[in-house]
């Protein structure tokens, strides 16, 4: 059995999204998607990855549902595809933007991020906070407890 499928077939959250993301192409194919790139070539050159490669990420990605194939032809033209982020993909901005908030403050070396995320409203950097469902904004001295979920196995302990 590969990793992917072991992950997936976990009861963990953070297994069955690493099974879904399963390697660093599909990660990068998700994120040019949310930049906007949509078109198979224009992906295929910004990540300069095989065509191969790129055509499996994507046919994953929309057998999971996180991307949707769309078709569209230009005047003169065959039919092409291009795609777009399901609802699904998009939530996954979150997990991207998590991923960049490590990078940008364990990786970028001496230069800095390469890039920043701000909001376009004022200016300001944006960060990702952990909030409780109560509106509490969790600090670096505060403790988050895992409780069985209802998705849980039945007789499931507390981990610990």
């Amino acid at each position: 059995m590969d990793a992917r499928t072991a992950a997936a077939g976990q009861v963990c959250s953070v297994a069955r999204t690493a099974a879904l993301l399963a390697d660093p192409w599909t990660v990068l194919v998700v994120r040019d998607l949310g930049r906007g790139v949509t078109r198979f070539d224009a992906l295929a050159e910004r990540l300069g990855v095989a065509r191969t490669v790129l055509s499996r990420r994507l046919d994953g990605l929309v057998g999971d549902g996180v991307v949707e194939r769309v078709d569209y032809r230009e005047p003169g033209s065959r039919t092409r595809a291009e795609y777009r982020l399901t609802r699904r993909g998009r939530d996954l901005g979150v997990v991207l933007a998590a991923l960049m908030d490590f990078g940008d403050r364990h990786l970028a070396g001496d230069a800095g991020p390469p890039v920043v995320r701000v909001h376009e409203h004022c200016g300001a950097p944006v960060r990702l906070v952990s909030v409780c469902a109560e509106g509490h904004r969790l600090g670096g001295d505060d403790r988050v407890r895992l409780v069985p979920g209802p998705g849980a196995p039945t007789g499931e302990q507390e981990p610990r």
